[in-house]
């Protein structure tokens, strides 16, 4: 990898997320020598994918050069490399660009979309993990309408219309918000030869509420807030299959659909090496102690996603979301500073400042740890929100002047088909 070696210790971080950009910035200003690793080299705000996927932004809104982020640490290096296998017992990481040794080896490597071992719905499906996969997604959505314009199959029109949304979590309602959206205000008008009061966004539930991670009361309004958009909201149906034309249910409920988005579940995205049993935990989580340890390793360390800490109130670990990966990667970063020094580790504390979803224009719901609320206001907290937490001044003043100009004029200005993309058991056909 042609890093020289210190006579500092050295800390390896794998993956550039919230967990690890975190921790690397702790540890930036101090006698420790900072690798990270990282299969992309970009930091992805992922909490706005959805809106990549529906035209409303452009990927490099919300994405990062992670060089950009480690230019004046002069203690970090980055090397772009898929992170194959961990040797503990030489504190070696097999790379597909090398080897390199560690001292220290922190795992933040997040979440991947988790099928739970159904292979037809993971072979067919639409994901939105990454810019990539989004951006495949925003290019089938206008693929589908393009195709629906040239076929005369009734059924076949309808089928490319009609959108399957398979989990009602965050991600699943801000993108079914998001599709009834562009049906009521942009489609007309891109396709007035087209009746697109035909397209249909269903919303599949395995549960009895939609978004159960929140209160009652902010279920109950997002699901108000859907309805009137003109999303089907289905509770407690589970999709059990799914071939590319019909998704099948555990009731008698089918759908004929071209486009199916998985949005129901994730889990860690573990690396070998640390993927034997007694060190996970339910979702493929990495099981680490109050002070982020892997179990039964001391200088391995996951934080983020893929680390399960159990705690009173989280006995499943806590929530994977931002927040607990940025905490949990800070702390890190102090504590690490407290070892090399033999000072005493303190464990961490988890400060829950609340969560919140976005149900389309005007519409969004808030739970903090004291207040709740819904509506306009809700909304322009968790724009702001949003905005806050971006990383570089450019992608917020990007991110801002598009949210306005959409507020303003009704229109996604992103509706580029960049790249054709193509499902595997679909053949387009070019009409001249």
């Amino acid at each position: 990898m042609n890093i020289p070696r210190l006579s500092c210790p050295r800390v390896v971080i794998i993956g550039g997320g919230f967990a690890g950009i975190s921790l690397a910035k702790k540890l930036s200003k101090h006698d420790v020598q900072v690798v990270l690793l990282d299969k992309h080299n970009y930091h992805t705000f992922q909490p706005l994918l959805y809106q990549v996927s529906t035209g409303g932004l452009e990927p490099d809104s919300i994405a990062y050069p992670i060089r950009k982020i480690l230019k004046d640490f002069s203690n970090c290096s980055f090397r772009l490399a898929n992170v194959l296998e961990i040797n503990t017992e030489k504190r070696k990481l097999i790379t597909n660009i090398g080897k390199i040794k560690y001292d220290y080896l922190v795992l933040a490597t997040g979440s991947e979309t988790n099928f739970f071992g159904n292979k037809t719905i993971e072979e067919n499906s639409m994901v939105m993990k990454t810019i990539p996969q989004s951006l495949n997604l925003r290019s089938l959505i206008l693929e589908n309408f393009e195709e629906a314009l040239l076929t005369s199959d009734l059924n076949e029109r309808l089928a490319l219309m009609n959108f399957v949304i398979v989990g009602a979590g965050p991600t699943g309602v801000e993108l079914a918000g998001a599709l009834a959206e562009i049906k009521k205000g942009i489609l007309p008008k891109d396709y007035p030869d087209l009746d697109t009061r035909m397209a249909q966004i269903n919303l599949v539930q395995s549960g009895d509420r939609v978004l159960k991670e929140m209160t009652i009361q902010a279920s109950e309004k997002a699901e108000g807030f859907l309805e009137k958009l003109g999303v089907n909201v289905w509770k407690n149906v589970c999709v059990t299959g799914y071939d590319g034309k019909t998704a099948t249910t555990d009731k008698e409920i089918t759908f004929e659909t071209a486009t199916l988005v998985w949005a129901a579940g994730v889990k860690g995205a573990t690396i070998k090496g640390v993927e034997a049993k007694e060190f996970l935990a339910k979702g493929n989580r990495i099981i680490v102690n109050e002070f982020s340890q892997v179990k039964g390793i001391d200088n391995i360390f996951a934080v983020g996603d893929v680390a399960c800490m159990e705690s009173e109130e989280f006995p499943r670990g806590y929530p994977m979301m931002a927040q607990p990966a940025i905490q949990q990667g800070q702390q890190l970063g102090d504590n690490l500073v407290r070892l090399l020094e033999n000072e005493p580790l303190k464990p961490f504390e988890y400060k829950d400042k609340g969560s919140m979803a976005t149900i389309g224009r005007n519409k969004a719901v808030v739970d903090l740890k004291n207040i709740r609320f819904q509506g306009v206001f809700a909304w322009f907290v968790w724009m702001f929100v949003h905005l806050f937490f971006l990383i570089g001044f450019r992608n917020r003043v990007v991110v801002f002047v598009n949210w306005v100009y959409n507020y303003i004029r009704f229109d996604r200005e992103a509706r580029l088909i960049i790249r054709p993309y193509k499902k595997r058991n679909k053949q387009f056909i070019n009409h001249l």
